[in-house]
């Protein structure tokens, strides 16, 4: 009975989703509902103690990020950087290399450290440019997106900075690197697919005569034809903020320290703060700044016309943004609670192979919360002393073991009720029936390169 609550709270929020109702209102409910089937009187405690501490805390560290990125976007729509580098870029790679194109901008921003969250805002307008330009579909956008950010870059590659990779480091003691043959085998697998996937949409799309489409919402804002920037100067601010959050990155850990103590005159208390904690925040902050503050040094004047208008529409997107996906946080710290996610959890540990067990777990926790690091995190946190003893009986590095856990939190944890994913859709202004079945078709082959990579380790033994 436990499990089957877990199981019904899920498939109700990822039903709500799918049809395009607010999960910000219905994550809440799926969750309480869950909780009062369990045991009706800790509802009030667990709302406000589980689901909104959870959701406030996510708004405290991310709510900026969301905000930084969304301006970021909109500016570098704003100014004509996104039209100057579509222009570019088309003439380089050609028109029907739009998604190409757009994978390696994506891949290029996340493994250069920047938040996915903020690739999502910084891409669209990019995006949206030359689908529109090239004829593609609109909706073909959030799976063109997805496999750039939210795939290879995110958790596969060697030495990404994104927290999928960091995450393991702190329960096998290995380091980003961890596996690096095997990552970049199962990162070229997950390329290569995604994008016969994506063309083979692209070409299904255009022999039905269909083009970008008309009457779509949260539509940038075409650029003047004329006076458009030098590409060179376009992409400079996707370069400044790809560089300065890895050089921040040094910088605060060297500036600060491990831990740091303010006491100003007005306070009670010292206020001490756990720097590694949110060093990766403070760094893309200022990264995200600085890049906004090079757009305007290039671009004041064509900015400046609309910025009132256009940073209301950024400040509005990044507030929907940060709240869909706080209150999935919200909703995957409460099931995580239940009785029946023990049940789940222990039903896992029955799978005999280490890294199979280890695969299947991660990816079904990370779906069943809607989040990679937060499935990630309950299943080594839970199970890690189980893996590393299977692995020392098999032989098995523990590099292996990081490198598989680090790329099965980001394989079916984008199902309907992920928020980077209900985030990607609100940007793009578009919903799960238009463009949901193309992330998961991204979903699925992210999936099945965790399995193709542990087929490549038994079958070679290189790591």
């Amino acid at each position: 009975m436990d499990f089957l609550i877990a199981v019904a709270a899920l498939a109700f929020l990822m039903f709500i989703a799918y049809r395009g109702f607010s999960v910000i209102l219905f994550a809440p409910v799926a969750a309480m509902g869950a909780v009062l089937l369990t045991d009706p009187s800790a509802v009030p405690p667990v709302f406000t103690g589980v689901f909104m501490d959870k959701l406030v805390g996510f708004v405290k560290l991310y709510f900026p990020v969301f905000l930084l990125g969304a301006v970021f976007g909109k500016v570098i729509e704003l100014s004509g950087f996104s039209k100057s580098i579509v222009r570019a870029v088309i003439g380089l790679v050609g028109r029907q290399r739009a998604m190409l194109a757009i994978v390696l901008v994506c891949a290029v921003l996340t493994y250069g450290g920047v938040s996915l969250f903020v690739v999502v805002f910084a891409a669209y307008p990019f995006a949206a440019e030359m689908f529109r330009q090239s004829g593609i579909p609109k909706r073909l956008i959030p799976g063109t997106i997805a496999l750039g950010a939210f795939t290879f870059t995110m958790d596969s590659l060697p030495g990404t900075p994104q927290i999928q990779n960091i995450i393991p480091t702190t329960f096998f003691r290995t380091d980003t690197w961890a596996a690096p043959v095997l990552g970049t085998i199962g990162s070229a697998f997950i390329l290569a697919v995604g994008l016969t996937y994506l063309e083979w949409r692209r070409r299904s799309a255009a022999a039905a005569g269909e083009g970008y489409g008309e009457g779509h919402t949260n539509e940038p804002e075409p650029a003047d034809e004329e006076a458009l920037p030098h590409p060179a100067i376009a992409i400079l601010p996707l370069v400044a903020v790809g560089v300065l959050n890895k050089l921040f990155t040094s910088l605060i850990a060297a500036q600060y320290g491990a831990r740091h103590e303010v006491a100003l005159a007005g306070m009670a208390q010292p206020l001490v703060t756990q720097v590694p904690s949110v060093a990766a925040i403070w760094a893309v902050l200022g990264a995200l700044l600085i890049g906004i503050l090079t757009v305007l040094a290039f671009a004041y004047g064509r900015v400046a016309r609309r910025f009132a208008e256009g940073s209301k529409a950024a400040v509005g997107g990044a507030l929907l943004a940060s709240m869909n996906t706080a209150a999935e946080y919200g909703f995957g710290a409460v099931i995580a609670a239940l009785p029946g996610f023990l049940v789940i959890r222990e039903a896992l540990r029955a799978v005999p192979n280490p890294l199979v067990n280890e695969a299947v777990s991660v990816t079904v926790l990370a779906g069943i919360t809607g989040s990679a690091s937060g499935g990630m995190s309950i299943a080594l946190a839970a199970m890690a002393d189980q893996f590393i003893a299977g692995a020392e009986t098999a032989g098995i590095p523990l590099e292996v073991l990081h490198r598989v856990a680090s790329m099965a939190s980001g394989g079916m944890d984008t199902l309907p009720h992920n928020g980077a994913v209900i985030t990607l859709l609100a940007v793009t202004g578009l919903t799960h029936r238009q463009s949901y079945g193309d992330i998961f078709a991204i979903t699925l082959t992210k999936t099945a390169a965790v399995f193709v990579v542990i087929a490549v380790y038994y079958l070679t033994g290189i790591t």
